[in-house]
């Protein structure tokens, strides 16, 4: 996968994601310090944000124009991560059981032929 098309590569710096989201470069350093998103560092020392990061500080600008406070925007924004991995271990939990249940349906079907061989068999003794 190209860099341009993975989402999760930190390609934005605090002035390009200020320009595209109409925000202040405070705003983006404040959600930074209060750890709300915490983008990787240049080798320069410079916040490089992922497109990922920079839907959640969409999210958390929306959120704070409604008049919600950082720490609490920080703890919505966990919970919905939390509830994220949740739901992925979920479906990943179901995608095991529908193996094992397939899998037991195959060995189901197996042994009831096995069975009746060896019953055919005993019957022909």
């Amino acid at each position: 996968m190209e860099p341009f098309e993975d989402e999760d590569v930190p390609l934005f710096t605090v002035g390009q994601v200020a320009e595209m989201l109409s925000l202040k470069q405070a705003f983006l350093r404040r959600v930074d310090q209060l750890q709300v998103v915490s983008p990787q560092r240049s080798n320069g020392g410079q916040r490089r944000y992922t497109r990922i990061e920079i839907r959640v500080i969409q999210q958390v600008a929306s959120m704070a124009d409604e008049g919600m406070t950082m720490p609490a925007i920080r703890r919505i924004i966990e919970l919905e991560q939390h509830l994220a991995e949740v739901a992925r271990q979920r479906d990943e939990l179901a995608a095991r059981l529908s193996e094992a249940s397939e899998e037991r349906t195959r060995l189901t079907q197996q042994l009831t032929f096995l069975l009746a061989r060896v019953n055919r068999e005993r019957s022909e003794e």
